[in-house]
């Protein structure tokens, strides 16, 4: 574990002191590339006020509803599309015309017409999660071999069988590969929504930050949120390994 860990705490403690260096010798004024000090110190004063970790919980909610509600959609359109080669041509010209338009354009619309509370986030975040999972769920579905539905069928196994014991575990590993990037992508869908419209959560730190010159509170709520998509993506790493050891074994 400790070796995994070295390089990214060598590559984390040369890109401080590259960016120290830089600040300090730059001639660069605070307010607009802030110090590692100065961000820390900011770092701390927002977690004595407990508005840190306030704004945290709000967007972390939005994005864990968002990415639920977008997964879950995702899924079960994505696999009757993956089912249904006509049911595809119909409805797949629309799903790729709606990802043509970017989220940002429409989030003030979703906004206006669900308001400016939660409920606006988690669907902005829906949207944006909905797309890489579907796709991936497709391949998936489509990609379990054909000799794997003759052989449940040989054995008379029901539609439910042949869903839980075929179906899932084989499209599990390009199903997971596309909830990584939604994982990290509804990040993006909350942020979106609070700079749109909000008055809470890491978005609406970051537009305080920028109206009074606070860069290091940007900086704070910057490095927040990697954190959190750093988290999200952590989590369904531990999925993989959890749900997809036989893939280890096969490969032994």
């Amino acid at each position: 574990m400790l070796k995994r860990l070295t390089p990214i705490i060598l590559s984390t403690l040369a890109f401080l002191l590259a960016w120290h260096l830089f600040t300090r010798y730059s001639g660069i004024p605070n307010f607009i590339l802030p110090s590692p000090q100065s961000v820390w110190t900011r770092f701390l004063k927002a977690v004595s006020d407990g508005s840190l970790q306030y704004h945290t919980w709000i967007t972390f909610t939005e994005v864990v509803l968002g990415l639920l509600a977008g997964v879950l959609f995702a899924t079960v359109v994505g696999y009757l599309l993956a089912k249904s080669r006509s049911l595809e041509k119909v409805l797949s010209p629309y799903i790729v015309a709606s990802q043509a338009i970017p989220i940002i354009a429409i989030a003030p619309l979703l906004v206006i017409w669900l308001g400016d509370g939660i409920l606006s986030k988690v669907v902005i975040c829906a949207l944006i999660v909905f797309f890489p999972v579907l796709v991936n769920t497709i391949v998936g579905v489509r990609a379990v071999p054909t000799a794997l539905y003759d052989l449940m069928n040989s054995l008379h196994a029901s539609r439910a069988q042949i869903l839980w014991k075929v179906e899932v575990p084989a499209s599990l590993p390009v199903f997971l590969g596309g909830l990584r990037i939604g994982a990290t992508l509804s990040v993006i869908g909350a942020i979106v929504g609070e700079l749109v419209d909000a008055e809470e959560g890491l978005g609406f730190l970051l537009q305080v930050g920028d109206f009074q010159y606070d860069t290091p509170m940007v900086f704070v709520a910057v490095f927040t949120l990697i954190a959190l998509a750093l988290a999200l993506y952590g989590v369904v790493k531990l999925l993989e390994v959890r749900f997809l050891k036989w893939q280890e074994r096969s490969n032994v």
